[in-house]
């Protein structure tokens, strides 16, 4: 009989009792230390001895030594048990590592925008937890977030995708940039603009395709403005940018509207109507969610908004907004297959 083939199905528990037993010399005693009966002890003792071929142990009522066989046996078994117990540790201490890190993947302009106070905030309360952010288009933080590469993604995920969990975080205002112009304080207040004023407006935008563009264009077609030519950029901060050289307006969702001030662009509320863009945070549909993340959603809420800093309502269904033209996104929580 193929001995050695048979070895190949000897268990990680035979081979544990058989190290117990060899250090402690008591079948009795190491039954009650791994919680099994004494019969079910010498079953496991039997089985472990058929597969080696050969008697393990030496017993009498008296006395309990190992058999020439099992005293080769023995240097192995240890070994083995040994080298499980610390690839055990080893997996258990990168576990740990991993539950102490976040994996963030978010648009450009979302991390631009949002998520750097948020992060240091965050470190500030959560000091021993590791944050690491990877900022790519809307496409690439779907597809890192379904392999498994991100916990989270933050975009603006307006339709549903296949094996995601969408949770609205908050929703923002659409308003229309400018170029800068030489005014005093009083009059770069943002104010309100009609949808309908935008008739003659030189626009530039960001491709038809993109979410925050494809919502743009079903109120632009409201005005006559539907299948418009006009210049496209893919990213938002580019986009922004060309507003800033003056090459002309573009429609954007208020969280960037820091940006927008710091370069003294002119900023106008769209209204009539007051159109909002959902901000939603996606993760992988039968993942574990990590503890810190609920922590960290809560966070953003919170930053988001911030009335000074932000044109953003938190997702709090019933509540009223945070400041005048603020409006709360209604509850919609892991719908369908987002």
């Amino acid at each position: 009989m193929n001995y050695s083939r048979k070895l190949m199905n000897v268990s990680s528990r035979q081979l544990h009792a058989f190290v117990e037993i060899c250090r402690v010399r008591s079948f009795v005693k190491v039954a009650e230390r791994i919680h099994i009966s004494s019969s079910g002890l010498s079953m496991l003792v039997k089985e472990l001895e058929e597969q080696v071929g050969a008697r393990l142990f030496d017993r009498t009522t008296r006395s309990l030594s190992l058999t020439e066989a099992g005293r080769r046996f023995q240097p192995v078994a240890e070994r083995i048990i040994g080298e499980l117990l610390d690839v055990g540790d080893s997996i258990h201490d990168a576990e740990s590592i991993l539950h102490a890190r976040i994996d963030i993947a978010a648009t450009p302009m979302v991390s631009a925008s949002l998520l750097p106070s948020i992060i240091k905030g965050f470190r500030h309360t959560h000091p021993r937890l590791d944050i690491r952010l990877s900022d790519l288009d809307v496409s690439a933080v779907r597809t890192r977030v379904l392999e498994g590469d991100a916990d989270i993604g933050l975009g603006f995920f307006v339709k549903p995708a296949v094996g995601l969990l969408r949770l609205p975080l908050c929703r923002f205002r659409l308003v229309r940039i400018g170029p800068a112009v030489s005014c005093g304080p009083a009059q770069r207040r943002v104010r309100d603009q009609r949808w309908a004023d935008l008739a003659n407006t030189e626009l530039v935008g960001l491709p038809k395709d993109n979410p925050i563009q494809a919502l743009i264009e079903l109120h632009l077609a409201q005005i006559g403005k539907a299948h418009e030519s006009r210049p496209e950029v893919n990213l938002l901060g580019t986009l922004i940018g060309m507003v800033d050289a003056g090459i002309g307006h573009a429609i954007v969702p208020s969280f960037a509207l820091g940006e927008c001030l710091r370069r003294g662009l002119e900023v106008a509320m769209l209204v009539e109507p007051d159109v909002y863009l959902d901000l939603f945070l996606v993760s992988r549909r039968g993942a574990a969610a990590k503890p810190a993340i609920a922590d960290f959603a809560a966070m953003l809420k919170q930053a988001a908004a911030h009335p000074h800093e932000l044109a953003a309502s938190p997702v709090a269904p019933g509540r009223k907004p945070a400041r005048k033209g603020i409006k709360p996104t209604p509850a919609r929580r892991n719908r369908g297959a987002g």
